[in-house]
């Protein structure tokens, strides 16, 4: 074994002893993660801004970089969205928009934020964003899918009957669209049987249309009542769980994540699936205080230090501790931006990491567009056989909580590509092949 060979599985499995075997897979994606990443490494000389606090969601997961779910849309349910650079340049993705609030498809309300812009627009830049902000660095899995969007709340409240009247607006425009996969960051009022709940009975509609219907579980986990509210408790929805992986490659430091689970009214066991749900990088909504905020942050950890007091007089108001703070030695604004960076979640000056199982969805929606364009035939049926066949299972965390495991991005794509038959390790190396 060579030195850079031992070097990478000591510093992502601190755990491993030299006399151990050697998981091939785990080299491989090792290796792949430090090539991806070496094409965003800083300049040796001069001040950078910390690098690669949060890793990107496809090294996390091994996703294969060759497929990024062309050809295929997601339809995507939430309280709101915002037009971001990632999924609108060079190239506009989003297809349409539609608000159920006001029954109206005037794309111009996407182009003044406000706060219930916020959540949806991280939940599909999560899925489909292309990285255009960070240079490719922080872009989804399905980083050439086409989006509609559709607006079903505010941030203030989302209605029960607000998400079944999207699904159904989903369901009259999907051929239209070629709406492939909807996915729901956003969940029901209460618990009810699919038998008898308008909500479960659309998503049921959805997937005997051929839609894949994707949806988070929720994030009671902690609380002594955890159930999984409709849609997400539909059998045929695939839902989903989270987990947290420590922001780092090595599974051995995988735990649970607060996400909720249990048995629906029907008897289902949900989630079906986890995915990361936590550290996830997620844009920041522009022209907000935090946009500005990040910004500066951004700009003060670049400057030289003898620029750091002119930056702060150029932007009084931004931030009112860092003006309280102008007159301290450089190494000290340093260490409370750093600080405040740390606090607030922040990245760089267009991302920070967030968390949820709102985030966890469009994670599993972006493979099963990769799924999709290596296999357009493919039924919501076998999707969902494929995703609970390739899972890896988290040991020391009880089954009811994860469901069939960690969702297995290669060898999801890989069974997908193989017909829908699932592949035994090692069979899908060649999926970044060109």
């Amino acid at each position: 074994m060579s030195s850079l060979a031992r070097d990478l599985l000591h510093l992502n499995l601190p755990h491993w002893d030299e006399r151990n075997a050697v998981c091939r897979d785990c080299l491989d994606r090792f290796t792949h993660a430090r090539a991806r990443l070496g094409l965003y490494l800083p300049p040796a000389s001069g001040p950078e801004p910390p690098q690669f606090k949060i890793l990107p969601t496809p090294l996390r997961l091994g996703a294969s970089p060759r497929y990024t779910g062309r050809g295929v849309t997601i339809a995507f349910l939430d309280s709101g969205f915002y037009p971001h650079p990632d999924i609108t340049q060079p190239v506009n993705r989003i297809l349409h928009y539609h608000n159920v609030l006001t029954r109206r498809s005037d794309p111009s309300e996407l182009a003044a934020p406000d706060d219930s812009s916020w959540h949806g627009l991280m939940t599909s830049v999560v899925a489909a964003g292309n990285g255009f902000l960070s240079k490719g660095l922080y872009r989804g899995i399905a980083s050439s899918a086409r989006l509609a969007l559709v607006k079903v709340g505010t941030t203030r409240r989302i209605y029960h009957d607000d998400i079944r009247r999207g699904l159904d607006w989903v369901y009259r425009n999907r051929q239209r669209l070629g709406i492939r996969i909807v996915n729901l960051s956003c969940g029901g009022d209460y618990e009810a049987s699919y038998l008898t709940d308008a909500l479960s009975q659309s998503a049921e509609r959805l997937v005997k249309a051929g839609v894949v219907v994707v949806a988070a579980s929720g994030n009671a986990g902690h609380q002594a009542e955890h159930p999984v509210l409709p849609p997400a408790s539909a059998p045929s929805v695939i839902a989903v769980g989270g987990f947290d992986d420590k922001n780092t490659l090595d599974p051995n430091e995988h735990g649970v994540y607060q996400s909720s689970y249990g048995v629906t009214p029907d008897g289902l066991q949900k989630p079906e699936v986890i995915a990361p749900s936590i550290w996830i990088a997620a844009p920041i909504l522009p022209g907000t205080p935090t946009a500005q905020q990040a910004a500066l942050y951004e700009q003060l950890t670049r400057a030289q230090d003898g620029d750091l007091k002119a930056l702060l007089a150029q932007h009084p108001g931004v931030d009112r501790e860092l003006d309280a703070a102008a007159r301290l030695e450089p190494y000290q604004l340093r260490l409370l931006v750093e600080g405040k960076m740390r606090n607030e979640k922040v990245i760089s000056g267009h991302y920070k990491h967030v968390d949820g199982t709102s985030f966890a969805a469009p994670i599993v929606s972006s493979i099963v567009a990769q799924m999709l364009e290596v296999n357009p035939r493919l039924t919501p049926q076998q999707v969902k056989r494929i995703l609970i066949r390739t899972a890896r299972r988290l040991p020391n965390i009880e089954p009811d909580r994860q469901g069939w495991g960690v969702v297995n991005a290669r060898q999801a794509v890989a069974a997908a590509l193989n017909g829908g038959d699932a592949l035994p390790s090692g069979n899908h190396r060649d999926l970044d092949r060109s």
